[in-house]
């Protein structure tokens, strides 16, 4: 089957506690469906945890307004480690998550009545886009953006992810990945120079080349339409030697540790990231497990070493007890699910 990637399935956030952080995206994020939740020793990731098999504990959560999840992660064999360095706009991996929002000013208004950490005002991007930074209580930012499409009405003031600003060290070698095999193709812009709306991070003050990425043509595959539109931004910075984020630490340690796409057609996907230099460094070569959920998964590092993971989508449990899935593994189509379909999910909500 040819290669469809169907969107952003989620980031991977490392924390210390997965109860408290599940709770408080809960709360103030509204990714209240657990799609899975999951204890159990990840034995395939040797070359991401210094080659030893680690205990850990994983919660996938989404948001039903539509965009990716929060894959949270615990490791429980030890204390998972932040950076031993303050991370700074432009150092290399994961640097934000980007959070869609329908009314931008209406989320704004409701995270200042919450008392969220909101780094500065509501500022525009190049393209004169609003959007604003808040940080979580775990030492992520986040950046909410407008974005209009939403799957279904939630109460949050908020929906799920719709991409990442990704700190590389020359992004015309980082464009062969992004927007050749990943398929975003779409400039909207390419500015070189210091920008405003970055100074409440840190070191948003340095000049710096960042470039904003869409995919032009419109996602396919069965959940697409839940995942909906994404975009990527890359950035370049000068005047200081970026820090790789996760310098001496292991995948799954405090921060963003991973993007995952959901895709359909994992073997003409490896021989593509094969042919453009990107080896899978993990192949789970079949369904995998991932308590109720199964797929098959894999992962490719960027050209800075930022993890990027493939997810095929096999199993979604629904409602176990009555053995209710969505079975994918043997479906010979790339068309949508249908919505409806799809809308069964909000039976996974996890309600306080």
């Amino acid at each position: 089957m040819q290669k469809v990637i169907t969107g952003i399935q989620q980031v991977g956030v490392g924390v210390a506690n997965i109860h408290e952080a599940f709770a408080w995206y809960r709360k103030h994020f509204g990714m209240d469906i657990k799609i899975f939740d999951d204890e159990s020793t990840a034995e395939l990731m040797l070359p991401h945890t210094d080659g030893m098999p680690r205990i850990r504990h994983a919660i996938l959560a989404m948001n039903l307004q539509g965009g990716g999840g929060f894959e949270i992660w615990q490791h429980k064999g030890f204390e998972p480690k932040d950076a031993k360095f303050e991370l700074l706009l432009g150092d290399l991996g994961i640097y934000i998550t980007k959070l869609k929002s329908s009314d931008i000013h209406e989320t704004y208004r409701t995270y200042l009545e919450k008392g969220l950490n909101i780094l500065g005002e509501m500022q525009q991007d190049p393209a004169g886009n609003a959007h604003f930074f808040v940080k979580d209580p775990f030492n992520n930012i986040f950046q909410v953006i407008e974005e209009k499409t939403i799957f279904k009405p939630q109460k949050s003031a908020n929906g799920g992810i719709c991409g990442c600003t990704i700190g590389v060290s020359d992004i015309d070698r980082s464009m062969k990945l992004y927007a050749g095999i990943l398929g975003y193709n779409a400039v909207v812009y390419d500015k070189h120079e210091v920008f405003g709306d970055l100074a409440e991070l840190p070191a948003g003050n340095m000049s710096c080349r960042r470039v904003l990425l869409k995919h032009s043509k419109i996602r396919i595959g069965p959940f697409s339409a839940l995942y909906g539109p994404t975009q990527i931004e890359l950035v370049q910075v000068e005047g200081r030697k970026p820090q790789r984020i996760f310098e001496n630490r292991i995948w799954g340690e405090k921060g963003f540790i991973h993007l995952c796409f959901d895709i359909v057609g994992m073997d003409a996907l490896r021989k593509e990231c094969l042919e453009n230099g990107y080896p899978f460094t993990v192949d789970s070569s079949n369904s995998f497990d991932m308590g109720e959920a199964a797929g098959h998964f894999s992962y490719i590092e960027d050209p800075d070493g930022t993890l990027i993971e493939f997810v095929e989508t096999h199993r979604v449990p629904i409602i176990k007890k009555l053995g209710w899935y969505i079975n994918l593994k043997d479906r010979k189509t790339v068309k949508r699910l249908p919505n409806w379909m799809v809308s069964t999910l909000a039976w996974k909500r996890v309600k306080d």
